[in-house]
Order: structure tokens, then C-alpha cells, then sequence
């Protein structure tokens, strides 16, 4: 958690992005580390979280993370924690809290309330749209012999 904190402290100062770092570990050892970067990358998912299981998963050469663990200055976002989730880390340590982040400008509940809404009642407008048209990729994928399961 130190070199999380560390990480999220020296990624602030240097103005590369929001005060957030992360490090994933496996057995004990340090496998990726992430500091949010999406003011200087222009990207909005450039979280510390998403950095770090990028990182993770290249160096360790997998996408199941569900022998590490993940330490991260701040309780993730909605789309950290679905990223954690995907990559199936089972256990989350985290410094400060959604409302602590909340407090100074980082408001993660507005989303995740947001989440809790049937998508007809969301701000983000969302509609159906040429669904038997995208039923055959997935069609196709439930026939493929070869698929590589997630």
C-alpha cells in the first residue's frame, strides 16, 4: 500500500494525473505498478487500476490476475472495480474511500448511482440498435471450436 501511496503522491506532482496510484502482487512481489495518467495521456480510462492489470497482465503474459493481489491508493471507480472484476483479482486493498475522493472533486457515486438505473432512465442515452444483425457475431462465437473462454 506504501508504494501505491508513493505512486499516486509522485504521479500528482509530476502533473501526469489525479492523485491515485495502484500495484498488483503476486506471491508476495510487486508485478505492475499504475499512477492515473489521463490528463497527460488525453485518455480517460488511464487510471492507476487499469494501468497496473494492463501491466500485470503483459508482463505475467495472462488475463486471470486470480492469483494477485491489488493495492490501490483510493477505492476503485465503476470501471476499475468491473476491470478488477474482468481480470478476476479476488482480494482489493484500498487507502482512501469514494468519498474521500468525492471530496475533492472525484465523484465515482454519481456513477455508480447511475449504474443502479435501468438504462432507459440513465443521462447517458442508451437504445438497441441492429441486434439481429449483432446477434451473428455471437452466434458465431458459440460455435467456435477454438474460443479462448473469459
Amino acid at each position: 500500500m506504501r508504494e501505491a501511496i508513493r505512486l499516486a503522491e509522485a504521479g500528482m506532482r509530476s502533473s501526469r494525473g489525479g492523485p491515485f496510484g495502484c500495484v498488483v502482487v503476486r506471491r508476495g512481489k510487486v508485478v505492475a505498478r499504475g499512477a492515473n495518467q489521463v490528463t497527460s495521456t488525453n485518455d480517460p480510462t488511464a487510471h492507476a487500476e487499469v494501468i497496473a492489470i494492463r501491466g500485470a497482465c503483459a508482463r505475467l503474459k495472462t488475463f486471470n490476475l486470480s492469483d494477485c493481489e491489488l493495492f490501490t491508493s483510493c477505492e476503485p471507480c465503476p470501471m476499475c472495480l468491473a476491470a478488477i472484476y474482468w481480470a478476476r483479482i479476488p482480494k482489493v486493498y484500498y487507502g482512501n474511500t469514494r468519498a474521500d475522493a468525492a471530496a475533492i472533486g472525484f465523484d465515482d457515486d454519481h456513477i455508480y448511482r447511475q449504474l443502479a438505473l435501468p438504462p432507459g432512465d440513465r443521462e447517458v442515452k442508451m437504445r438497441p440498435l441492429l441486434r439481429k444483425k449483432a446477434a451473428g457475431a455471437f452466434k458465431a462465437w458459440a460455435r467456435k471450436p477454438d474460443k479462448v473462454a473469459y
